[in-house]
């Protein structure tokens, strides 16, 4: 490890200077604003701590920092979605459920999630509904593989790309601000869903961990999985035709699940996309050796 700010690290600290900016002027509209603004300061603290420190090779302090220099980016965004959950009730009144089921309702004549009623079946709620809930296993299977073989220049480019894409779906949020059609449209829907085993319990904790956040523009499960796919070649062949079959039941899973608008699954294609077409050049500017995997 050498003494330097990685890619991933300069990403992080913008991030961490744009929120903390957000609070520091809607500080009195922020209730927990003192305790956000103090972890990012440890956060970052930590980041310039573990990018400097100089442990001797081979010595437990020396596998720690390696270990969290390269994983911490996974950890903190996970964190930094926690923060819109305090932060954009806060600073954003706007609601934008409306708007996105109008979109829906004009382009397909209905909406969505109502029309997927006419195909609904127990077996096929159980099963989309493990689909959706190993979004996160799925999504950092493809760095922890590469990892595990030691390749860690792609490694640090994957962290980077993954990182950079829960941040720029964050920033979505903060634009357009939307809860879902599970919440809108309820009252439309003619029956609950139900599954066969585990659909409550893996319902009820998604529903835990993401029922106070707007969090639906864009589809950052859309985005994610679309990048752990295009990621996904670099292992074999096989696994990215797996990756592609995962992505197309992911995608109609946030619909038929209620969790997702259309709109925002085209959304997080887009920016997908863009991602993967823009953050090798951007990743290039950030190295200070001008790393160009992602290619």
């Amino acid at each position: 490890m050498t003494a330097r700010l990685w890619a991933v690290d300069k990403v992080i600290l913008a991030y961490f200077a744009f929120t903390a900016a957000l609070e520091l002027i809607w500080f009195r509209q922020i209730s927990d604003a003192p305790e956000l603004l103090a972890w990012h300061v440890v956060g970052a603290a930590l980041i310039l701590a573990a990018a400097f420190a100089r442990p001797r090779p081979g010595t437990p302090l020396f596998h720690v920092i390696r270990i969290f220099r390269n994983w911490y980016p996974l950890l903190f965004v996970a964190c930094c979605y926690r923060e819109m959950a305090t932060l954009i009730p806060a600073i954003r009144h706007a609601r934008f459920d409306e708007a996105l089921a109008n979109a829906d309702l004009r382009f397909w004549g209905v909406y969505p999630t109502v029309w997927m009623e006419r195909i609904y079946s127990p077996i096929l709620t159980e099963y989309l509904q493990i689909i959706y809930t190993l979004f996160i296993p799925a999504l950092l299977f493809v760095p922890w593989f590469v990892w595990m073989q030691g390749r860690m220049l792609e490694f640090r480019y994957m962290a980077f790309l993954i990182a950079l894409g829960f941040l720029t779906s964050y920033v979505g949020y903060l634009i357009v601000p939307a809860r879902g059609p599970r919440f809108l449209l309820e009252h439309a829907q003619h029956m609950p869903l139900r599954g066969l085993w585990y659909f409550n319990q893996m319902q009820a904790m998604l529903n835990h961990l993401e029922h106070d956040h707007f969090d639906c523009f864009p589809s950052g499960h859309t985005e994610l999985t679309v990048l752990a796919f295009w990621l996904s070649r670099s292992i074999s062949p096989k696994l990215f035709r797996v990756y592609f079959l995962y992505t197309l039941c992911i995608v109609f899973a946030t619909v038929y699940l209620r969790y997702h608008y259309t709109a925002d699954l085209l959304a997080g294609v887009v920016v997908a996309v863009a991602l993967i077409v823009a953050a090798p050049r951007l990743y290039r500017r950030l190295s200070e050796k001008g790393e160009s995997i992602g290619d």
